[in-house]
């Protein structure tokens, strides 16, 4: 992935990167989570953005 956070692939749109403190925020407020259920819901299903967001509307 690139450092570069201007410059995504459509690899990078399609993935969530708990690692990274911008993604981590974006993303809880996103799908409305805290970051412990993020990283819990990447654990299980993958870092897919699908799959997550298909395992926390259960």
């Amino acid at each position: 992935m690139s450092d570069d956070r201007t410059k995504k692939s459509q690899e990078d749109r399609n993935r969530i990167d708990v690692h990274e403190d911008y993604e981590l925020r974006y993303w809880t407020k996103e799908l409305g989570v805290t970051p412990d259920e993020l990283k819990s819901a990447v654990q299980k299903v993958g870092p897919s953005t699908k799959a997550v967001r298909k395992h926390l509307c259960k």
